[in-house]
């Protein structure tokens, strides 16, 4: 595995660690999260190649950890990983049905075919992909604390647009309101912490991430409303492709930890010396995340997330040329962020209101937008333009050969159950249909690009653990009695 980077030792560290930091790294290790073929070729030949060295002095990444929020585009990743671990005949660790027991911290027992490694070195996983609520202990049990951590966020507006259409019938607090904008007009009327699915109606991004809730925040006996800030944080962000990104948050109200020595290592304040409540602790979270995360995607900058992607786990461009999964009929089937510049007073009023309400999702999206941004400006503005220019060529022609009007469809024109998917909440959700006489090596490489996340997982479980042949009955079993 070679030398443990300051990171991976973080990773490392126990469950109920103070938080010891290392040197320099001002990042702190934080634990009270865990209080409880042809057709390529073909393909490829009208473009240019994919804007990386010819001669790779990397081998590609291939212990992988998604953490797969939720509405945040993270269908369309899973689909990517899918079919790459497929394709290069990687293991997956798998749920025994569709999550690892979410919205319960991710526990490695739940993983299918787990074995606890009782100190030894080899792990059977190369990717963890599903819906689970982070815990990373756990997680450790399972991956190799080397492996690529990732994740996506999105724009809390747009994020809630799409998990009140979604969840409806899932969160009590979405359920009683009878639309979004009288939900965040006076979400206090409708949300109960603690409620069943109310996990779905604020603050899902920082509930996945499986970090702890300051204490105004959690359900208390006899007071089961929050009191509301009179304050709430004022951040801004600039809409996609409008300049220098995402302006930062306030300095000032940056967490820098004080560092003491004791027995000759350097160890900073612990969580729970923070007021939970104050920017200090969002601030300390975020540094914690920092420290396990070597990427966060942002969907408001799908395809330039993916260029990124593509390029720190040392993967070919083709490697992440995919189409978007799980998307809604009518929704933003892009993911690009919402432009102030185009919408109604009442419009940008529920996008102010989701975002306060929903303030700690808010404070992520902020953090990682400019983090990704600071990437591209190491990568190269002009390099990463042509790269995304060539990934979405290569999607355009995929979708053109593959698909039945080179686009998603309604699902009732989804006749093949294969390719249905899964229909849930308010919103039809969109798939594909694959075009007929494609040649077979053609039809193979479509229907991975095609297939939805929950039939693609079936597939990778049952080539993974095949169904046992029934034994055959004995001769006296065939005979009446």
């Amino acid at each position: 595995m070679g030398p443990l980077s300051p990171t991976r030792m973080m990773r490392l560290w126990g469950p109920r660690s103070l938080g010891v930091a290392l040197g320099v790294f001002m990042t702190i290790g934080f634990a009270l999260q865990f209080w409880g073929g042809p057709f390529q070729r073909r393909l490829r030949q009208p473009w240019a190649p994919s804007p990386r060295p010819a001669a790779q002095s990397c081998p590609p990444r291939q212990r992988l950890v998604f953490l797969k929020t939720h509405k945040s585009g993270s269908s369309s990743v899973l689909s990517l990983l899918h079919r790459y671990g497929d394709r290069h005949g990687l293991r997956f660790a798998l749920p025994a049905r569709y999550q690892f027991g979410y919205p319960r911290l991710f526990q490695a027992s739940r993983v299918k075919g787990h074995r606890p490694q009782g100190g030894g070195t080899q792990f059977p996983f190369h990717i963890l992909c599903h819906h689970m609520r982070f815990n990373l202990k756990e997680v450790l049990q399972v991956m190799p604390s080397d492996s690529f951590f990732f994740s996506i966020v999105r724009d809390p507006a747009a994020l809630a647009r799409s998990a009140f259409s979604y969840y409806k019938s899932t969160s009590s607090a979405f359920r009683k309101s009878p639309s979004l904008a009288a939900f965040l007009a006076n979400p206090r009327a409708f949300y109960r912490p603690g409620a069943r699915g109310d996990h779905y109606a604020r603050n899902l991004l920082w509930f996945d991430f499986g970090l702890p809730f300051p204490p105004e925040m959690r359900a208390k006996k006899g007071n089961p409303l929050p009191p509301r800030n009179p304050n709430p944080p004022q951040m801004h962000i600039l809409p996609s492709g409008a300049g220098p990104r995402a302006q930062a948050l306030d300095p000032n109200a940056l967490f820098h930890p004080v560092s003491t020595v004791v027995h000759g290592h350097i160890q900073t304040a612990s969580p729970a010396s923070l007021d939970l409540g104050s920017s200090s602790f969002v601030q300390w979270s975020l540094a914690w995340l920092d420290s396990v995360f070597d990427l966060v995607l942002v969907a408001e900058y799908f395809d330039e997330s993916l260029v990124l992607l593509a390029d720190a786990l040392c993967w070919d461009l083709d490697d992440v040329v995919g189409f978007m999964h799980n998307a809604q009929a009518g929704g933003e089937q892009g993911l690009s962020s919402v432009d102030n510049g185009r919408l109604t007073a009442e419009d940008r009023q529920l996008n102010a209101r989701a975002r306060a309400w929903n303030n700690l999702d808010w404070a992520l999206y902020v953090h990682f937008n400019r983090s990704l941004w600071a990437r591209i400006e190491q990568y190269g503005q002009r390099r990463l333009e042509r790269a995304v220019a060539e990934l979405r060529a290569r999607r355009e022609a995929l979708a053109k050969h593959c698909l039945v009007g080179g686009e998603a469809l309604d699902p009732k024109y989804i006749t093949d159950r294969r390719f249905r998917p899964f229909q849930f909440g308010s919103a039809k959700v969109l798939g594909y249909v694959l075009r007929s006489g494609l040649s077979p090596q053609d039809q193979e490489e479509c229907e991975r690009l095609a297939t939805p996340e929950l039939q693609y997982k079936d597939k990778l479980d049952a080539k993974q653990f095949p169904p046992t042949a029934p034994l055959p009955l004995k001769t006296s079993q065939l005979l009446s009695p």
